[in-house]
């Protein structure tokens, strides 16, 4: 269980200016920012490699104005993709953050890709819910594992120290809230302490914390967790405990995708080209377009917590350029037929009842209307054989609350000081989703991630606060 302890004064077993726990996306971009700035800076990290849930995830980075995109002949502005987040969220996140990682986001991705060998690309061939650009980037494989796998071996490239299988346990504060240092588990049980001069909070959020989890976001307290199990809430309880502010603790991204029993992630490019969701009596529940997060619940709400996405080949052949899918295909998680009927058969569901929700969606599409849940289907393909369905759950990801920072990423207290040399980033920090998962906006977790990992780094090297 994690701790802070108040003392006037301690000796460590070694010191080092600066000192980041966590080595996901955030905390190694963070490092990566500080190291070329001149700072001296150690990784801790409790995993045996760091993976984090940027490895769950599926890698993909929002940015506008970038040259990827500029390369692919889309239009976008850091304005427009600002006024995109904070619609979806209701306009409840602080209106500076956003516009702070908006204008940053593309920098920093031609940052990673000029300084570090990160090969990027846009997603050119489907948008995301509630984006009005496409501004998805990501890696060959469009997959988390090989970011974070990227990310590590920049790292290593830079010589930057990342200490594995180190568990953080306890902070050590003076009386002004200082940071002094911190201990960390070995997994032989033994402690190491090290003193620091400034820390960065990258250890994400309270995902993994089925106590806090039922108490922020009861509609997911019994849902399948995606995210990764060391998101126990720690920065939470330390900034806590040294008197900083939070904000938008319900915050959270959930998934209504997520391949049930294989547990793989199935891509919201499944709904958003035109496919859509039934329940076991082979009726849709909800719209499905409203964004991946807030299906979670609905999915959950279904009998059994289950739901089939049904699409078709065409959409499949978009799909397959994530590795997630593919890897869903291999192990027969996708199932396909000729026709609906063998499709329901497949399904085991009630083939009537299919046919008339297809044909149903089929008609606004042709149309070019609204259904009655409100899903717009202008624009949208008709499916047609061969037919895909695949079985998901709803499942939560990530929260997206957290301690409340500046765009320094220094955290604050309740009246707006800043603490003296704490900072977060990623999902440490109260992200740009508000206080529901219908505000989350696709990939606002990674997006924070780099874009206040760059932040905190550079702050701190540059020596402010």
């Amino acid at each position: 269980m994690s701790q802070c302890v108040r003392v006037a004064e301690k000796a460590f077993d070694y010191r080092v200016p600066l000192v980041v726990i966590g080595a996901g996306a955030a905390g190694l971009v963070a490092a990566l920012s500080a190291h070329e700035a001149g700072e001296e800076v150690l990784v801790l990290e409790r995993d045996p490699l760091p993976r984090g849930s940027t490895a769950l995830s599926a890698g993909l980075v929002p940015a506008a104005a970038t040259r990827w995109q500029r390369a692919a002949g889309i239009v976008d502005t850091p304005e427009l993709f600002a006024g995109d987040i904070l619609r979806k969220a209701h306009g409840e996140p602080d209106a500076q953050i956003v516009d702070h990682v908006t204008r940053l986001a593309g920098p920093v991705l031609e940052w990673l890709a000029d300084r570090h060998d990160l090969k990027f690309s846009v997603i050119e061939d489907f948008s995301y819910p509630g984006h009005s650009a496409r501004r998805m980037h990501g890696l060959a494989s469009r997959s988390g594992e090989e970011l974070i796998d990227a990310l590590r071996a920049a790292a290593e490239a830079c010589e930057i120290p990342v200490i594995c299988d180190a568990h953080v346990t306890t902070l050590f504060a003076d009386e002004t809230d200082r940071v002094l240092g911190l201990a960390f588990a070995r997994p032989d049980g033994s402690l190491e302490e090290i003193g620091c001069d400034r820390l960065i909070l990258a250890c994400n959020g309270y995902g993994g914390n089925r106590a806090l989890v039922a108490e922020h976001i009861p509609s997911l307290a019994d849902a399948t967790y995606f995210g990764h199990a060391g998101n126990q809430g720690d920065a939470l309880s330390w900034g806590q405990a040294l008197g900083a502010a939070t904000r938008h603790l319900n915050g959270h991204q959930g998934h209504g995708s997520v391949a049930h029993p294989a547990g793989i992630l199935i891509s919201w490019a499944t709904i958003t080209e035109g496919g859509f969701q039934v329940n076991s009596q082979g009726e849709r529940f909800s719209n499905e377009a409203k964004g991946y997060s807030e299906q979670a619940a609905e999915v959950l709400k279904q009998p059994d917590g289950v739901a089939w996405t049904v699409f078709d080949a065409r959409i499949a052949a978009i799909t397959r350029q994530f590795e997630d899918f593919r890897r869903a295909e291999a192990m027969g998680a996708v199932l396909s037929a000729e026709s609906l009927p063998q499709l329901a058969v497949r399904m085991g569901l009630p083939e009537e009842a299919l046919r008339r929700t297809a044909e149903a969606v089929d008609a606004c599409k042709q149309a070019g209307a609204q259904d009655g849940f409100g899903r717009d289907f202008a624009g949208s393909q008709p499916l047609s054989a061969p037919y895909c369905a695949v079985r998901v759950t709803g499942a939560l990801f990530h929260t997206q609350g957290g301690l409340v920072i500046d765009t320094q990423a220094r955290v604050l207290r309740p009246d707006g000081t800043p603490l003296p040399n704490l900072y977060a980033a990623g999902g440490a920090a109260c992200g740009v989703s508000g206080n529901d998962a219908s505000g989350y906006l696709s990939g606002n977790g990674l997006l924070t991630a780099v874009t206040l990992g760059r932040t905190a780094g550079a702050t701190v090297a540059a020596g402010r606060g």
